[in-house]
């Protein structure tokens, strides 16, 4: 009788098992159904280089304000280190500044490097 109990509850494990595979199979089969009706065609004009530059330099745009606001933080830990004496944090206060100098002039540094990738 107890053999029988357990094999029961493996049995609705299984089932248990079955059902959530079954469950995200039907999500991911419906998910790439409903992708592929709603993909419309694109007509791209022959400015695909235009687009393509719009794009790199809005990607562009936001790692320089990451970088001024990561350069911004940096000055502040270095006035937070003079106010404190704290050798350690004005260190990390100028890496952090050097840090966020070099990603506001990413794309300079990386025009520089290779020229006419990023222009």
């Amino acid at each position: 009788m107890i053999k029988n109990n357990l094999k029961h509850e493996v049995t609705a494990l299984e089932k248990s098992r079955r059902k959530s595979v079954l469950k995200g199979y039907l999500i991911t089969a419906i998910t790439c159904s409903i992708v592929g009706v709603c993909m419309l065609p694109v007509l791209a004009d022959s400015d695909a280089e235009t687009a393509i530059n719009n794009m790199s330099n809005i990607v562009f745009g936001i790692i320089r304000a990451v970088g001024i606001m990561l350069a911004g933080w940096g000055l502040v830990q270095v006035g937070m280190s003079f106010q404190s004496h704290d050798p350690s944090q004005r260190s990390q206060g100028f890496l952090c500044l050097a840090g966020g100098l070099i990603i506001v002039f990413a794309k300079s540094i990386l025009t520089a490097i290779a020229p006419g990738v990023f222009t």
